[in-house]
Parts: C-alpha cells; sequence; structure tokens
C-alpha cells in the first residue's frame, strides 16, 4: 500500500492498515462548514480512533485545524478534537503549534473582531515521540553554546542552568510563520496545504524512510513533499478529482518546491 493514493472513504481505507504501521500523519481536516469540499462530510471520531491504531509506538499525529465563527463565537471545534485525541483515544497532546499566515484576510467588520490570523497545528504522540530532528534557523542569532538560562521554581525561585546544545542556532520556535500561497499544480482544490507547513513538520518527526500518511489528502501536498524529502507516503481522499490532482503533483511534481521555500 505505500506510495500510493487510494479513493475511498479514509476510515474504511485505514482498517486495511496493519496496526502500529504509521510513523507520522500531517493532515489538515475539514474546518466546520469554512469550504465545500464537493458535498464530502467525515466522522471525526472514527477518523481519531483508526489514526491511533495504526500509528506507531513514538509515532506522530499533526493535526491543523481552524474553527468557524458564528453569531460572534467560535465552534471550539478545534479544541473538542484535541481533547477526544487525548481523553478517548490514548494520544498524548505533545504541543500545540500555530500557524501564523503571512497573507491573511482582513476581518470582517461585522464581526467585531480582529483579523483571523493563525491555525492551530496539535502535535499527539503515541507514547514518547521517538523522532525529533529540530528545525533550526538558517541565520546564525548569536552562539548558542553553553547558554544560560533561568528556569522559575514552584516556590517563584529561579535557577540558572547551563544549556550546552553545541550549536550556533536557536532551535525554531512552535510559532511557524508562512505565507499561505497556493501552489501553481493545485490550483482546483479550495484548501491547499502550504508546502512549507508539511515540509517542516516531515522533517520535524520523521526519518528518511519513514511512512508518511495523510488520510484527508485534498490536493496532496503532504505526499508531494514526502516524496521528495524520500519518504514512503500514503494519501487517501473520498474524492477521485482530488485524488487526481493529488496523483499528478506527486508523480509529475518537479524535484524542487514549487512555493519559495
Amino acid at each position: 500500500m505505500k506510495n500510493t493514493i487510494i479513493q475511498g472513504d479514509c476510515i474504511d481505507i485505514m482498517k486495511t492498515i496493519p496496526d502500529n504501521n504509521i510513523d507520522l500523519t500531517v493532515t489538515s481536516p475539514p474546518y466546520d462548514n469554512l469550504r465545500d469540499y464537493n458535498g464530502y462530510t467525515f466522522d471525526f471520531e472514527g477518523i481519531a480512533k483508526e489514526l491511533f491504531r495504526v500509528t506507531k509506538d513514538g509515532g506522530v499525529v499533526v493535526w491543523v485545524v481552524a474553527d468557524q465563527t458564528s453569531k460572534f463565537c467560535e465552534s471550539l471545534s478545534s479544541f473538542k478534537q484535541a481533547i477526544y485525541f487525548v481523553e478517548e483515544c490514548g494520544f498524548n497532546l505533545l504541543d500545540t503549534m500555530i500557524y501564523h499566515k503571512s497573507n491573511y484576510a482582513p476581518a470582517y467588520p461585522t464581526l467585531r473582531r480582529y483579523a483571523n490570523t493563525f491555525e492551530y497545528m496539535f502535535v499527539f504522540s503515541k507514547g514518547k515521540p521517538s523522532t525529533f530532528n529540530p528545525i533550526q534557523q538558517e541565520k546564525v542569532l548569536k552562539n548558542y553554546k553553553n547558554k544560560k538560562s533561568y528556569f522559575r521554581q514552584k516556590d517563584g525561585s529561579q535557577i540558572l542552568k547551563v544549556i550546552d546544545c553545541d550549536r550556533e542556532t536557536k532551535d525554531a520556535e512552535n510559532v511557524w510563520v508562512v505565507c499561505p500561497t497556493k501552489s501553481k499544480d493545485a490550483q482546483n482544490h479550495p484548501a491547499v496545504f502550504p508546502e512549507q507547513l508539511a515540509k517542516d513538520h516531515i522533517l520535524s518527526w520523521s526519518n528518511e524512510g519513514d511512512t508518511v500518511l495523510d488520510p484527508m489528502c485534498g490536493s496532496g501536498t503532504t505526499l508531494k513533499m514526502a516524496k521528495l524529502l524520500d519518504r514512503n507516503y500514503i494519501g487517501i481522499d473520498i474524492s477521485e478529482e482530488y485524488c487526481d490532482i493529488a496523483r499528478n503533483r506527486v508523480n509529475t511534481g518537479k524535484d524542487l518546491f514549487t512555493e519559495s521555500i
């Protein structure tokens, strides 16, 4: 099943994947009713349970999601889903990351709120994560070797510790600023996942030769990046139209990333 894109209901397809088989999942589900994906809907609870079953011990699921705003209230779907992953499925919430859009739509004046500039990237792990390759800033900001930092204790006091990181760059933070530019090879999909996000998550939570899953692969960004980064991939989408877009991007994509990353 590796290195393939399958049309069908992702729960049914995932049931054919053996237990503890997937190293990393990077996906972005439909956000409430913010987009019309050819009229398709999805069973969140069923997907979450299957993701836990197919994920290896030490594997990671990256769930990129946002909330709909209606009648001056956010839906809270993102938080409800995160809690379900942990309390009902058994995942650990390793990190709540932020995808900050450097190019975002202005707020409607009638909403009486500030412009929405970010989405959540929940990083779930099945037990202790077995892989972490931290993205580092390319520019050397300062000498990071033998860095001294203060750590606050429960009683409010602070202890000075020296962190020997043996490098000269700082790790990237858990807020990633990315321009949500649509790739030229995915213009016919309503919500294309930014290549930069997929690339950095795949680099962070997997190694070459690992298997990366996207059970709602849409235009195939996660799969394209997995292939370019020498990972195996499995893509699933209920829409044959979107599967065709994804296959075209994966099979005919250039050896260079199409976005400026």
